[in-house]
């Protein structure tokens, strides 16, 4: 069982991997706009920052014996994750509209700093 502690850091994980993710679409098609040198490096760089936090919650989430398993879409409005714990194994459910607004806030608050 995850304590509210460690639910909160796995929450800002789950949100780094949709980021990245979304990121790494999106460079693929900025990469076929015209201005795509005034852009890229901004994702880049923010890539490499997301990747960099992302990282370091997953090792300190490792330590406490917590892993990120799978996302699984149950419809159009929520998802399952898979969390495995040393206890047990859990399933979070969020709603992907939620989920959405905060990837965008996150990434907002990234680009400002």
């Amino acid at each position: 069982m995850i304590n509210f502690e460690q639910r909160n850091l796995l929450h800002k994980l789950l949100l780094l991997d949709l980021a990245i993710k979304s990121l790494q679409h999106d460079h693929k098609h900025v990469e076929q706009c015209k201005m795509k040198s005034v852009f890229l490096p901004t994702i880049d760089a923010l890539l490499k920052q997301l990747s960099k936090e992302y990282f370091q919650l997953k090792y300190q989430l490792a330590r406490q014996n917590i892993k990120f398993i799978s996302w699984q879409s149950i419809n159009e409005h929520f998802v399952d994750v898979q969390i495995a714990t040393a206890g047990n194994d859990q399933v979070l459910q969020y709603a992907n509209q939620a989920l959405k607004a905060q990837v965008e806030q996150l990434i907002i608050q990234h680009l400002e700093q």
